[in-house]
C-alpha cells in the first residue's frame, strides 16, 4: 500500500473542499473517493465510525477525521511543498484558533440562520453572524490573504465564505456578508476565488445550493416528526 493517499469525500461540501485545496497546494497525488451521504458507504463507515461524516483522508491505510484535523495533519506530513503554517509559534497558534471560531462561529451561526423562517429569531441569528465575521473581518484588514501574501492554513479554513456562504444567503433568503459592513473580508473574498488552483476546484454554485436545500428540507422534517 505504500504512501498510498486516498480522500473520502463529497463535492457539495466546504469541509471536504478545504482538504482537497491542501492537497493540490502541497502537490500529493491522491485518489478521490466520492461518498453518496443519502446511502453512506461501509467504506465510509468502517474508516470515520464515530461521526460518520466525510471527510477521511487516508495516508498508509490509516484515516485521519475533521477536515482542521486532516490540514495539521497534510501540513505536518508534507512540509517541503507550500508551507500552511507559519513557523513563528504565536502565528501558528492565532491562524488555529481562528480556524476553529470560523467554524464553531461563523459556519454554525450562517447556518443557523439559513435554516430559520422569517421573524425576529432569523433576524437575531443573522446579526449574531455578523457579529463572529466581525472578528475576522478584523484579522484581514490590510492584507491580501489570512497568510499573508499567499494563502494559507486559515484562508483554506475559512475559505467558505465566497462560495458557500452566498449559496447559504440564497437558500435562506437573507445577506449576511454585507460588502459595505465587511469591505476587507469582501475583497479578501474576491482575491481568494481568483486564484487558479481555488476557482477551478469550486463546485458548481447550483449544486452547492441544492445540497443546501435538501439539508434544510431534512432538519425540518425532522423537527416536525419530533413535535408532540
Amino acid at each position: 500500500m505504500g504512501d498510498q493517499v486516498k480522500l473520502i469525500a463529497t463535492p457539495q461540501s466546504l469541509p471536504c473542499c478545504r482538504v482537497e485545496w491542501a492537497l493540490k497546494l502541497k502537490e500529493v497525488d491522491y485518489e478521490y473517493i466520492e461518498e453518496d451521504l443519502r446511502n453512506k458507504s461501509a467504506f465510509l463507515l468502517e474508516s470515520n465510525p464515530i461521526h460518520k461524516k466525510v471527510p477521511v483522508l487516508l495516508h498508509a491505510g490509516k484515516p485521519i477525521v475533521e477536515s482542521l484535523v486532516i490540514l495539521e495533519y497534510i501540513e505536518e506530513t508534507w512540509k517541503d511543498k507550500y508551507p500552511l503554517l507559519s513557523d513563528d509559534p504565536h502565528e501558528r497558534a492565532m491562524a488555529r484558533f481562528w480556524a476553529k471560531f470560523g467554524d464553531e462561529k461563523c459556519v454554525v451561526g450562517a447556518f443557523g440562520a439559513a435554516w430559520l423562517t422569517e421573524g425576529e429569531e432569523k433576524n437575531k441569528a443573522i446579526e449574531s453572524a455578523q457579529e463572529s465575521l466581525a472578528f475576522l473581518e478584523k484579522q484581514i484588514e490590510g492584507k491580501k490573504y489570512f497568510g499573508g501574501e499567499q494563502i494559507g492554513f486559515l484562508d483554506l479554513a475559512v475559505g467558505w465564505i465566497p462560495h458557500w456562504l452566498k449559496a447559504l444567503e440564497e437558500v435562506g433568503e437573507m445577506k449576511v456578508l454585507d460588502p459595505g459592513r465587511f469591505p476587507s473580508l469582501h475583497e479578501w473574498g474576491q482575491n481568494f476565488l481568483e486564484i487558479p488552483l481555488i476557482k477551478n476546484s469550486l463546485p458548481p454554485r447550483e449544486k452547492v445550493v441544492e445540497y443546501f436545500n435538501a439539508g434544510r428540507s431534512y432538519k425540518r422534517s425532522l423537527e416536525a416528526a419530533n413535535k408532540p
